[in-house]
């Protein structure tokens, strides 16, 4: 059995923050889900695209509050907005309320960091020299984010027991890092989220200079009947740009949303219902 996907633009990955993309000012820019404020003074999510202020009220883990809207988003990669120079999220992360140590073998300490928001072609790769040739130094800009796009069949193996992953990319950032993460049931769970892994290791893959690029994974069991006991099955993938150029093994990066990693396309929302897998 196998399913095909067209994946969506995003810059986001959880709700806080807001995005993991920032203007040059320190707002977000969010692509994906944009809490509303609702008649019964309430929030509601619902997808959209806007400039969002980090100065608007952040909620515990799993609760909603309405983001702070400074004006909506262009998102027509030749629109009004084309020019934005994308930055990373500085360091502690702002607007963030995910209790999660994404790489507790490497970084356990990752909340004591401090760094600036750098643009994405100005971020200070550990190590690297000029003479080492960097590929990745002009502006990355929205308008440029808003071309890429992405597909995806998921396929269960003839045991049954795994399941295929296949993408091909377009017009990604040309000449970078990308890795893909899963998202499984209950990486976002209130009561206690299990941390969110990478789709294979290695889950990496480069693009050309046109930004083309294929990942392919093959994952054991992603898909368990829900209603077994400890059944955590994959529910979506993220397509992640690597501000850094790093991966980090079982980790998806050692900061995570916007800090060294960058939702750039996933599903919009809870995906593979029908597909199972057994162990």
């Amino acid at each position: 059995m196998s399913e095909k996907y067209e994946l969506a633009l995003t810059t986001q990955g959880p709700l806080y923050p807001p995005s993991e993309v920032m203007d040059g000012d320190g707002n977000f820019l969010v692509v994906g889900m944009i809490n509303r404020p609702t008649a019964g003074g309430g929030a509601a999510p619902e997808w959209g695209a806007a400039v969002v202020s980090p100065a608007g009220p952040v909620p515990e883990f799993g609760r909603l509050a309405p983001y702070t809207v400074l004006r909506e988003l262009d998102t027509d990669p030749g629109g009004a907005d084309r020019d934005l120079v994308l930055h990373t999220l500085p360091l502690p992360l702002p607007c963030n309320n995910y209790p999660m140590v994404f790489a507790p073998e490497q970084l356990p300490y990752a909340d004591r960091v401090r760094r600036p928001s750098h643009a994405f072609h100005e971020v200070p790769i550990p190590d690297l020299r000029p003479e080492d040739g960097p590929k990745v130094t002009e502006p990355v800009t929205f308008g440029r984010w808003m071309e890429a796009s992405g597909t995806l069949e998921v396929a269960v193996t003839p045991d049954g027991r795994s399941a295929t992953f296949d993408f091909d990319f377009s017009r990604l950032v040309p000449d970078s890092v990308y890795t893909v993460m899963s998202l499984r049931a209950r990486d976002l769970d209130p009561a206690g989220p299990t941390r969110p892994g990478p789709l294979g290791v290695p889950n990496v893959f480069t693009t050309d200079a046109d930004g083309s690029g294929r990942y392919h994974a093959t994952m054991p069991d992603p898909f368990p009947d829900p209603e077994l006991p400890g059944a955590n099955r994959i529910i979506n993938v993220v397509v992640l740009w690597m501000s850094y150029q790093r991966s980090y093994g079982g980790a998806i990066g050692e900061f995570g949303l916007g800090g060294d990693i960058h939702a750039h396309l996933k599903l919009r929302g809870p995906s593979f219902q029908d597909l199972r897998t057994t162990p």
